[in-house]
């Protein structure tokens, strides 16, 4: 055995297997529906966020170790040395536990909002009025819309559709028993109200409740509402070749091939027999340990609907009132644009605080200014009422040359990029769509400006997508600057980027697969010379990349102090005697989507600060096209330097991990109570107050806004 490989076996002790730290991140996601400073429909969507989120995960991560447990039976996770088998009979019953405490936190949120004047009902809650009543709305105008089916030997089981909710029944007549299905029609409203706008039952417990009418004269002997979840991890590359005229219609192909993969998961609500229950999984190939029941809707989506549709004296009491991003004053005083204010003076946004509006609003004035000559930006997810992608449209009708690098593979996005591509293409715009094998995740925008027969550029740089919708609930970094440098880089990457070259090599710009890793390596490398006066501060969504946590782990032995800040997966464990004692790793979940990655490694004057679009994961750092931008301004450094400390204070949204794997919320002591996010909020609100009041940089406002960073900067 080579000391190397002794070195990588010790380290494994420092390391958890991804797909469990993912589990663990919606468990935290799970705990806010019973955080009481959330109201009561805020902790009913964390609910149907965290089953969503288990949605996915299991359309994609499951899906894909269901995959390689058939085709690729000697894989194993290269941080625990689990095989496919193992890694999904631990996500089973992990799985397992977490229905049962979604269960208990759904009850205990339902009551809460029925305190509140919203009452979410089964059929045995209504009074027999209520219950003609229902009974008398069905017959007329929803048992006109179903289509139910039996299985037998003429009727064969027909495809379930991912996600699509049905209710299935075991009937009998004449001593002959059959399975039955009902689909719940899409066209229909899943909240169907009693009286006014606070008391609703659902669509589908209507149907299964009065599944008896449906299937008359069967008698009706056993029902439940079902939801089938399919593997969706079908690769975007596929075989496509130059031979494929249209990509897009490749992609479209891929997609409907999606909905037909095997089934992962079997979720029933209701208690059903054991026969039901295995005839239902056998029809579908699934074991019983794929198989879950659960009193709660298989499909909580319907909440994000109640906001909108419940009475207006209800919803005060259901919701805090709706956060509005401030729209920061960044315009130049002189009535020039923020093209012109960054010309003289980066500029960052910070999204959901202050609001997206000022950078849309300058891609609406860049495209009708005639010194704009040409606009090139990477788009990955799109609003679908995108007013940047309208902009972009409006520009090459102007006569503008404008690039789009369109990634169609942004996964469930695929349809709606698709849609806009084909619009940009129409629209005269020049669009491409990346290389085989690399997804292009970097958020960048390079205006090229023509003024007194001089080129200038101002170049957009983004931790998150452009998408003006996830701007309100994400927190995303946006800086626009005129740095000559950035530029340069910037024109070198999209260049790279039309003609396929992978080895671009820059002054500035870390870019995946290439240089980022090695860089972030690199940097590692140099705080660990510093020993114990080495720092390094890195805030991201995952860590799992192995060849970066094993260069983790070496610098926390020599005594560099790190901080982590991880949203979700972190297969690296902090706190191990002797390995990683000098690393601290949390995660915050509030109100928003801590989304934004920043990379920082040295303290005060001589620290490197970037902020990127890559996680590190081996397939951000590595099949992916990324990006890490560097912070130059002094000021620009400071407050983001400020919001990192502030995070690492927080003590009422952050969970530290501890040596033996487990997350533990912060609570606030006596002094002091740290809310990242709401502070954040407040912080850019008095920054707002003064600009609108036109105050000087040394006014009392602006000191209070200083102060209020200062004070956790310390």
């Amino acid at each position: 055995m080579t000391n190397q490989t002794f070195a990588e076996n010790e380290f494994e002790k420092c390391m958890q297997n991804r797909e469990i730290s993912w589990l663990k991140f919606n468990e935290r996601v799970l705990e806010e529906s019973v955080f009481e400073g959330n109201f009561p429909l805020e902790r009913l969507k964390f609910i149907s966020i965290f089953c969503s989120n288990l949605d996915e995960f299991y359309m994609i991560r499951v899906g894909s170790l269901t995959d390689y447990m058939l085709f690729a039976p000697d894989y194993l996770d290269n941080k625990t040395g689990m095989t496919a088998e193992k890694q999904l009979d631990e996500i089973y019953a992990h799985t397992s536990s977490l229905y049962t405490r979604m269960e208990h936190h759904f009850t205990k949120v339902t009551k809460d909002l029925r305190s509140r004047g919203l009452y979410l009902l089964r059929m045995h809650d209504l009074c027999p009025e209520e219950g003609k009543s229902v009974e008398k709305e069905f017959v007329k105008n929803i048992l006109p819309l179903l289509s139910p089916s039996i299985i037998d030997s003429r009727h064969p089981f027909p495809h379930i559709d991912n996600k699509r909710l049905h209710v299935g029944v075991t009937i009998e007549h004449k001593e002959k028993s059959m399975f039955g299905l009902i689909a719940v029609p899409k066209t229909l409203d899943r909240i169907l109200f009693l009286d006014g706008k606070h008391r609703f039952v659902l669509l589908e417990d209507l149907i299964c409740h009065f599944a008896h009418l449906v299937f008359a004269p069967y008698t009706v002997r056993e029902r439940t509402v079902f939801a089938v979840t399919r593997n969706a991890d079908i690769s975007m590359e596929g075989n496509w070749t130059d031979a494929d005229a249209d990509y897009c219609s490749f992609i479209k192909k891929l997609l409907k091939k999606r909905r037909k993969l095997a089934p992962v998961r079997l979720e029933l609500q209701n208690g059903v027999s054991k026969d039901f229950k295995s005839t239902l999984a056998k029809k579908l190939d699934l074991k019983e340990k794929q198989t879950f029941i659960t009193s709660v809707p298989p499909d909580l989506s319907f909440c994000f609907e109640l906001e909108e549709l419940v009475d207006a004296d209800v919803r005060e009491r259901l919701v805090r009132p709706v956060h509005i991003p401030v729209n920061v004053d960044v315009i130049d005083k002189k009535g020039g644009s923020l093209m012109k204010r960054a010309q003289k003076k980066d500029v960052l946004l910070s999204y959901p605080f202050e609001s997206v509006s000022p950078f849309i609003e300058m891609m609406r004035q860049a495209a009708e200014d005639p010194e704009v000559m040409s606009i090139k930006i990477t788009l990955y997810r799109l609003d679908k009422r995108s007013r940047l992608a309208e902009s972009l449209i409006r520009a090459a009708e102007n006569g503008k040359e404008v690039i789009v690098l369109m990634e169609l593979r942004a996964r469930f996005d695929e349809s709606n990029n698709i849609e806009w591509a084909q619009r940009l293409d129409e629209a005269g715009c020049r669009v491409i769509y990346g290389l085989p094998g690399y997804k292009v995740h970097s958020k960048i925008c390079l205006i090229t400006r023509k003024e007194h027969g001089k080129i200038s550029y101002v170049t957009q740089v983004g931790t998150g997508n452009y998408n003006e919708k996830t701007a309100k609930i994400y927190t995303d970094l946006s800086l626009i600057t005129a740095d000559r440098n950035i530029g340069n880089d910037a024109v070198r990457f999209f260049n790279d980027l039309m003609i396929g070259n992978l080895e671009g090599e820059y002054d500035h710009f870390w870019v995946a697969p290439n240089s980022l890793k090695r860089s972030v390596l690199d940097h590692i490398d140099e705080e660990m010379r510093k020993a114990k006066n080495g720092r390094m501060t890195i805030k991201c969504n995952s860590l799992a990349d192995k060849e970066i946590i094993v260069k983790l782990i070496e610098a926390s032995r020599n005594g560099v102090k790190i901080s982590l800040i991880v949203r979700g997966i972190c297969c690296l464990i902090p706190g191990i005697p002797g390995f990683t004692d000098n690393i601290s790793v949390i995660s915050i979940i509030g109100r928003f989507l801590e989304h934004s990655r920043i990379f920082c490694f040295g303290d005060g004057d001589d620290m490197k600060m970037f902020m990127s679009s890559a996680d590190l994961m081996a397939r951000n750092t590595e099949c992916r096209i990324e990006i890490a931008c560097p912070i130059y301004d002094a000021d620009l450094r400071h407050r983001i330097g400020g919001m990192l400390d502030i995070m690492l204070r927080d003590n009422t949204k952050a969970w530290d991990l501890l040596p033996d794997g487990r997350y533990v919320l912060r609570h606030p002591g006596a002094d002091e109570v740290v809310n990242s996010q709401e502070m954040f909020a407040n912080t850019v609100s008095i920054h707002n107050d003064v600009a609108t009041k036109e105050k000087s940089i040394d006014n009392d406002g602006t000191s209070k806004l200083k102060a209020c960073f200062s004070r956790h900067t310390k």
